[in-house]
Formats: C-alpha cells, sequence, structure tokens
C-alpha cells in the first residue's frame, strides 16, 4: 500500500502542477445558447420544410429558407440585438453549432449511400455514365471558367484563383440526389426507366463529384498546386474507393452479419453502421480527402449487405430527416445574407453564376442523354432532374467556407443557386415526362415488379432450418434447396440443445453423444440441400433452457421463412406435430413451412433418405392468401424441378333433398371456382412452373383431394393454411389435419406468422 503511495504521488503532483490548465466544462450561458438555437432552428426548419411539401415543393428548399430567414436577411433587419443575442459573432459558440451540422452532413450522407442502388447504376451502367459525363465535363468547364472571369471581391484570397475556379466547377458539377428521388418519388416515376436512369446518373455523378470535391479541398488544405498534390488525392481516392469496394464490401457485411447474430437488433444495427460510418469518414479526411466520402461510401456498403435491418435504416432516415438535415440547412442558410445579393454587382453576378449552372448542366446532361440513346423529352427530363443541386451542393458550399475558398459573398450565391435549382426540378420534370412515352417492354418490367412486391416467394431472403436429423427435415432441407436456386436467400442450418444436465458421471459421455448427433444432423441437412454455390450458408448448435426457445430466439433475428420437419418417433396426443414443432409454429415471428414426409422413421443414428423425385405437386386452394402462398412455394420448386404443378378447387355437393337447388346454383359456382384456378394458375405460371386446374367435386374435400392425389400419383402436396388455437395445440383446420395424417405421399403446411 505504501508502495503503491510512493509510485501515485509524482502523478498527483503533476495533476497539481497543470491544475491552471485543466479543461474547464460548457459554460452555462454557451450551452443555453446552443440550446436556444438548435430549437429555434429546428422549429422554423420543419415548419417551412412542412409547408413546401403541402405546396409540392422538397422539404429541403424550406429548411434552407429558415436559416435565411433567421439570419441578417430578415430576422437581423427586423430585430438585430435579439438575433445578434442569439445567434452571436462568437467562434467558439459557432463552433458548438457547427459540430451538429457537421454531423447532419455525415448522417445525410450515410442516409443516401444506404438508398444508393449499385446494381441499378450497373444495369443502367452504359447510358447512365454517358449522362453523368456530360453532366460534370461541360458545367466543369463552364465553371471553372466562371470561377476564372469572376472579380476579386468574390474571391477570399485571389492569389488562390486557380483553386477557387476548381471550387466553383465542382460546386457547379454536382447534382442532389435526395432532391431527385423525392421529386421522383412524389411523382410516382422513381420504378420508371427514365427514372432510374436519372437515379443512376445521378449517383454516378455524386459519386464523381465527391472524389473532384476531395481533390479540390485536399488542394484547398495544401495551399500550392503541383502534380505531387494532384496525385496524393486522386490516388488517395482512387486506393479508398477500390479497397472499399473489393474487401471492403466483405469485412462491412461480415461484421454486420455478427452483429446480427450475435447482439441482433435495431439498435445494434443502426449503431455498428454509425461507428464504421464515422470512421470511415475520419480516415478519409486523415488521408486528406474530404469525410463525406468516407460516410457516403460505408453508407452504400450497409446498404448492400442483406443483415442490415431495413427497419434501422429507417430509423436513421427518421432522424435524420427530422432533426439533423433540417438542422444543417437551415444553419447552413443563416449564413446567408439576402441583402448583400441586393447589391447591384452581388445581384448581376448571382444571376450569371445561375445562368451558368443552369445552362451547363442542361446542357450537358442533354447532350449526354442523346449520345446514350434517349429521346428529346427523355433528355430534357435528365437535364431537368441533374439541374436539383440542392442539399449536396450546400454540403460543397460549407466544406468551401470552412476551407476559406469562399468568402461569405460567394457562399451566399451558390446556397441561392441550390435554392433556386431545387424550386426549379419539380415542375420541369413533371412538363417533360409527361411528354415521355411508356414502351412495351417497360410497362411489362413494371407490371413484374408490381407482382413481385406482392409476392411473398419473393419476400423470402433468409431461411432457418432447425434440425435433430431424420427424413422429415431431410425432405425440408430438398425443398430449401429448390426454393434457393429460385430465390437468392441465406440458409442458417440450426442443431438446438436444451441446458438440461446429464448425471455428473455420464456428463462427459453425453456431451460427446450430443457432439456427435449435431455434426450428423447439420451434416445430413446441408448435404440434403445441395444449395447454389453462391448461397450463404451457416451452421449453428445453440442451446437454451428448451429447444423450443432456442428456435424461436434465432428465429427473432429477422428470418423470412422457418422450415421444420413435422414430427418426431413419439407424438404426443394432444400435438399436430410434436410439443417443439407446435409451440415453434404457434409463436413464430416469420412464416413458417412444416414438412411431413411419410417416409419410414430412422431407428439408432441418423440414416440419410435418396434425392425425392418430385414429378407432380399438388396444391388444393380456396382462393386465399394463404392458399396464394402455397402456390408459390410449390411453382418455385417445380420450377427448379420440371415438376407440374396441379392446382386443385373442391366444391362442395349439396345434400341430396336440395338437389333440384344443385342443378341451378351449380353452375355460377364453377365459374367462380374457375376464375379463382385461372387467377392462381397464372401466378405459378409467371414464376415459371408448367401448371394445370382441376375442379373436383364432392361432400368430403379432404376425401376428393386425397383420392385425387392417388389417381394422379402426386409426388408432394402443399398446403396453405393459417393457424388456429384450440385446446393449446396448433390446428389447421379438420380438412388440413386429415390430409397431413392419411396422404400417401409427402405433405407441406405453409403458414403466414
Amino acid at each position: 500500500m505504501e508502495n503503491l503511495s510512493l509510485m501515485l504521488l509524482p502523478v498527483l503532483a503533476a495533476q497539481k502542477g497543470a491544475g491552471a490548465s485543466l479543461i474547464k466544462p460548457l459554460g452555462h450561458h454557451e450551452l443555453l445558447l446552443v440550446l436556444v438555437q438548435l430549437s429555434l432552428l429546428l422549429l422554423v426548419a420543419r415548419g417551412l420544410g412542412e409547408l413546401m411539401r403541402r405546396i409540392n415543393q422538397p422539404p429541403v428548399v424550406g429548411e434552407l429558407l429558415a436559416g435565411v430567414l433567421l439570419g441578417p436577411s430578415l430576422f437581423g433587419l427586423l430585430l438585430p440585438d435579439l438575433q445578434a443575442h442569439i445567434f452571436p459573432k462568437s467562434q467558439e459558440q459557432s463552433d458548438l453549432l457547427s459540430v451538429i451540422s457537421w454531423l447532419g452532413v455525415l448522417f445525410l450522407l450515410i442516409v443516401t449511400g444506404l438508398e444508393t442502388d449499385l446494381k441499378l447504376i450497373l444495369r443502367k451502367g452504359k447510358t447512365a455514365l454517358l449522362i453523368s459525363l456530360g453532366g460534370i465535363i461541360v458545367p466543369f468547364i463552364t465553371g471553372f471558367g466562371l470561377g476564372w472571369l469572376l472579380p476579386d471581391s468574390f474571391l477570399a484570397d485571389p492569389q488562390k484563383r486557380l483553386v477557387f475556379s476548381l471550387f466553383i466547377a465542382t460546386a457547379m458539377s454536382i447534382s442532389a440526389v435526395p432532391v431527385i428521388a423525392k421529386v421522383l418519388m412524389d411523382l410516382n416515376l422513381i420504378r420508371r426507366d427514365i427514372g432510374q436512369v436519372t437515379l443512376a446518373a445521378g449517383m454516378t455523378d455524386d459519386t464523381i463529384g465527391w472524389i473532384l470535391l476531395s481533390v479540390v479541398s485536399g488542394l484547398a488544405s495544401s495551399g500550392k498546386f503541383d502534380f505531387a498534390t494532384i496525385f496524393h488525392s486522386v490516388s488517395a481516392a482512387v486506393l479508398f474507393l477500390a479497397i472499399a469496394f473489393t474487401i471492403g464490401r466483405t469485412i462491412v457485411d461480415q461484421i454486420l452479419r455478427w452483429v446480427d447474430d450475435y447482439v441482433g437488433g435495431i439498435a445494434a444495427s443502426m449503431s455498428i453502421v454509425l461507428i464504421l460510418s464515422l470512421s470511415a469518414a475520419a480516415l478519409t479526411h486523415a488521408l486528406g480527402l474530404e469525410a463525406a466520402l468516407g460516410a457516403f461510401v460505408l453508407g452504400i456498403l450497409a446498404g448492400q449487405s442483406r443483415r442490415f435491418s431495413n427497419e434501422a435504416g429507417h430509423m436513421l432516415e427518421v432522424f435524420t430527416a427530422s432533426f439533423l438535415a433540417p438542422i444543417f440547412f437551415a444553419a447552413a442558410g443563416l449564413k446567408v445574407n439576402l441583402l448583400a445579393l441586393l447589391v447591384p454587382q452581388t445581384l448581376l453576378f448571382g444571376l450569371i453564376v445561375l445562368a451558368v449552372a443552369c445552362i451547363g448542366k442542361f446542357t450537358g446532361a442533354y447532350l449526354g442523354s442523346r449520345v446514350g440513346g434517349l429521346s428529346h423529352w427523355e433528355a430534357l427530363a435528365m437535364g431537368s432532374g441533374m439541374n436539383a443541386r440542392g442539399a449536396m451542393e450546400i454540403v460543397v458550399a460549407t466544406i468551401g467556407l470552412s476551407l476559406g475558398v469562399l468568402n461569405p459573398q460567394m457562399y451566399s450565391i451558390i446556397v441561392m443557386v441550390a435554392i433556386a435549382t431545387s424550386l426549379m426540378a419539380p415542375p420541369l420534370l413533371r412538363w417533360c415526362l409527361s411528354k415521355v412515352v411508356m414502351g412495351e417492354e417497360e410497362a411489362r418490367r413494371l407490371e413484374q415488379e408490381e407482382q413481385d412486391s406482392r409476392s411473398f416467394i419473393k419476400q423470402i431472403h433468409r431461411i432457418l432450418v432447425p434440425t435433430s436429423g431424420g427424413p422429415n427435415i431431410q425432405l425440408a432441407a430438398q425443398l430449401v434447396g429448390y426454393i434457393a436456386h429460385q430465390n437468392q436467400v441465406e440458409v442458417t442450418a440450426l442443431y438446438a440443445l436444451s441446458d438440461k444436465q446429464p448425471q455428473k458421471k455420464a456428463r462427459r459421455t453425453a456431451t460427446q453423444v450430443k457432439d456427435n448427433a449435431a455434426e450428423q444432423a447439420l451434416a445430413a441437412v446441408t448435404e440434403e440441400m445441395q444449395l447454389p454455390t453462391d448461397t450463404t450458408l451457416q451452421t449453428k448448435t445453440e442451446s437454451g433452457r428448451s429447444k423450443a426457445e432456442v428456435i424461436l430466439n434465432e428465429a427473432n433475428k429477422n428470418y423470412d421463412l422457418i422450415v421444420l420437419g413435422a414430427s418426431e418417433q413419439i407424438r404426443p396426443q394432444k400435438a399436430l406435430f410434436n410439443l417443439l414443432v407446435d409451440r415453434v409454429v404457434q409463436e413464430a415471428p416469420c412464416a413458417t413451412m412444416v414438412v411431413k414426409s411419410h417416409l419410414p422413421q430412422p431407428q439408432g443414428d441418423i440414416c440419410k433418405i435418396a434425392q425425392q423425385q418430385l414429378k407432380n405437386i399438388l396444391v388444393p386452394t380456396v382462393g386465399t392468401e394463404y392458399s396464394k402462398n402455397a402456390v408459390e412455394v410449390a411453382s418455385a420448386i417445380a420450377a427448379q424441378t420440371g415438376a407440374l404443378v396441379t392446382i386443385v378447387n373442391v366444391i362442395n355437393l349439396p345434400q341430396v333433398e336440395y338437389i333440384l337447388y344443385e342443378q341451378r346454383s351449380l353452375t355460377p359456382v364453377k365459374e367462380i371456382a374457375q376464375d379463382l384456378l385461372e387467377r392462381q394458375a397464372a401466378i405459378g405460371r409467371n414464376l415459371g412452373a408448367d401448371v394445370k386446374t382441376y375442379i373436383l367435386q364432392g361432400n368430403s374435400p379432404e376425401r376428393e383431394i386425397l383420392k385425387f392425389a392417388q389417381t394422379k400419383e402426386v409426388d408432394l402436396i402443399i398446403l396453405g393454411s393459417n393457424i388456429r388455437m384450440v385446446t393449446g395445440r396448433v390446428f389447421f383446420g379438420h380438412r388440413v389435419d386429415a390430409i397431413l395424417n392419411k396422404a400417401h405421399c409427402p405433405v407441406a403446411v405453409i403458414t403466414a406468422p
């Protein structure tokens, strides 16, 4: 103890000597001011944003105007003392608001990255690249010329005209993907070909723009223009992007998978994306690039991972749109002085800058569109959309002001250009796109996308397969493999253990037996699936208070489908399948598929079953949503195996005493049944299956279905059903129960959560 005191004496003495330099906490007045500033900026920004939304304008315009109104233009003009008190010209106070504004920039770029679809860019790659190049090169040249010719009074440092001109060129080249996307969504055009090309070109444009901005920012920071500086900036940007979109993509995906598997939940998913994005922003900033580039790229990588929660992305977007982004835009507007723009010289050159910005972007995008094969009106629409600067130009202007490249006068002009071009985009797009005619191929694609959005099978991306061995789960695994060949999915095979410990003497032996059983069960089920090479397969052995609880805990990690084997060797009298399967089906957070193979139960060790040859799949339907789900699953399996899908509807015949009524009523009933069958057959054919339909008649639908299945030598029956609770057990209805227990062939039951 005495030795410890002696060791601490030098440390305490050093701290006492440095007492005068200890960091003080944030002052009472400074904290009060920043809270008042945030509440006032948010109130006015959100209020004007909603007003703009009501008049069909992008909310960002209102949020920008909020800062302008709270700045020297209006608030400072009417109540100069109060405005100066709330927004004092103090560096320390300004820095506090700047930190929050920068968080707004980074969060906005993360959200934009999450919404960026690289597949879309690649799909429309050639056309989008030509439009983007036109939309970058022409405005860059005109912007550079403008920067070179502007009077010295518009430059923060007349000695750095080259860097200033490059910065103006970059500001003229950039587009605002969030504004473009919002306008396209409002006009219900985002999935149209022209909407996709506009977004793809805007995304490409923005990516190139951020690289340009990083290079120019590096030049501005170094204070000199030489080839070494340019080479450093360009090589750093290219190296970062190359690593990010190769091994970086895999690393981000693996990190998100680990967090999803071992932590789980929306909060964890959101936190890890923010950690990675802010770290990437710090990395690009350290490399002499712009911090926004790192945040944007990590947003793209996170958005591509299937393990990033859509709910987390939505929460991040809502938080950004409702708090950080409005604060950033409003704070940016605070620096704008419209009164300065009323000075004749500033107004004249401001209008010249606006004209050059619009003409350069319109001309470049139009020429790129025409070379890319778009029509005249489509090219005009591209120019209208790409001309919107909005949020991105504000980011560029803010960076330019912070680096000392732009003075307040030029900053105000660029913000004015951002507001004006954002206001111009919606009416121009509406007018141009009203002239664009939809082609047959595009109409078919949109119809297919609409069908896919309502499809059960197309929404399945993650499948959980709990296994303990046996023919039921092995057959189920074969069906999962067929689905995986038709639908890109991730599969997790899970061996669940109960924590109930054996006696001490036998504990080690029992543990070894369990390990062997788990290994054999997982090996059997993964071998039966025969998954495509690009399918992600994960095997797990987990333990808990009960096997059902282990399965349900795993299922809560954003799975879309749980596939179960139907029964064990011993089935309790009150259970439909067994207590474990019944509980999982009852409490599952997602859809379930329970497979009963009707094959002999193995004795002792796990026995492999033969690959089942499926030639005829039967789907009874009553026209409900869960019947449609069964048709989709059957069709996906049939499309892979080449099996025929037979869809049947059973008409209940009336009692003998109502035979006269039957003659009059049966015809319209048959017509309804035929219409129902044709609708569901169309769904199956759309998924690539060969489909036939039959109308059966009888007093017992389950008996007719079973007789039909035996007569037609059906290999698999797939039933859609909803879950009903009767005396604590799973109950699908007497018909489903009868088919499950009496069918001569395997049966699968699909249920929604």
